[in-house]
């Protein structure tokens, strides 16, 4: 190589994956031992997911984005007048992630952080919760792949109204 030339530039990606983690992780079974024996029926699971995401330090493009996903099983057979109201698990988990954004324009960073990172992290988020849910004595929690642009469209329109 001449003094002329020069070496190739490593490119830096716009997004960068730093580390992954699971933040937060609880598994409850209110109704243990007895649910193991009285449950007859597959029991119905009610899914709440939300994205969280805040900058690790001013001035800089690193950010922390968490997917919080809530899974709460109800026995279908069960009466609304047992005593855990026919609860049969509570699994909650908090999986995050450190994101670093290079040169992205600004019009583009929210899109980023709350549909491009969060689709990064659910394979791995609903991989935890299917194994936990599964180790807790269950039928594992699979869940069905998130429209992460429909959820950020949906937070924006409820911003918007908000604001009104």
């Amino acid at each position: 190589m001449s003094e002329t030339e020069s070496a190739p530039q490593a490119q830096v990606p716009p997004l960068m994956v730093n580390i992954q983690y699971v933040k937060d992780l609880s598994f409850e079974v209110p109704g243990a031992p007895m649910i193991y024996t009285t449950l007859r029926n597959t029991p119905r699971v009610d899914i709440n997911l939300d994205v969280q995401v805040r900058r690790i330090t001013e001035g800089q493009n690193a950010f922390e984005v968490t997917l919080a996903i809530k899974a709460e099983a109800h026995d279908p057979g069960a009466g609304n007048g047992s005593a855990e109201g026919g609860k049969v698990f509570v699994a909650e988990l908090q999986y995050a992630g450190i994101f670093t954004l290079t040169g992205v324009p600004e019009n583009a960073v929210e899109p980023l952080l709350l549909v491009e990172c969060p689709r990064i992290l659910f394979p791995f988020a609903r991989n935890i919760l299917s194994d936990v849910t599964r180790d807790g004595g269950f039928p594992p929690v699979l869940l069905q792949p998130i429209d992460f642009v429909a959820l950020w469209q949906s937070r924006r329109a409820q911003q918007g109204a908000a604001n009104a």
